[in-house]
């Protein structure tokens, strides 16, 4: 076998993994990124936890943060979600609400997402 050949196979490894991961074009499958709010005695933050293989399609962390949390409000009620939140947890406390999966180009994966008091 020629280094050619081994190359060749490499490749079509990568492309048999790619398709069982349902990345058929070529494209990664998306960065999952954790979110939850964390409750201070002031005030509710909006906490995204990133990676740390984030894909490097991502340049600047403000504009998928902003995303990120774009999408969590888009599925969940966001004032209900909130009250709950703010009713029900302690100060130091960080409620999880789920998980997002994005690709760079802002294309929604997926998102596992559950509010606190949603019925």
């Amino acid at each position: 076998m020629t280094d050619s050949d081994g190359d060749a196979k490499a490749d079509e490894n990568e492309r048999a993994r790619a398709d069982a991961d349902g990345d058929t074009d070529g494209r990664a499958a998306g960065d999952t990124f954790g979110v939850g709010i964390h409750v201070t005695e002031s005030d509710l933050q909006f906490v995204v936890r990133v990676p740390s293989d984030i894909d490097s399609g991502w340049t600047d962390p403000e504009e998928f943060q902003r995303l990120v949390e774009e999408v969590v409000w888009e599925r969940l009620d966001r004032e209900r979600t909130l009250r709950a939140i703010a009713t029900e947890t302690p100060n130091g406390e960080t409620v999880t609400l789920g998980r997002v999966t994005l690709r760079p180009d802002g294309t929604v994966v997926g998102a596992d997402l559950e509010a606190t008091g949603e019925a």
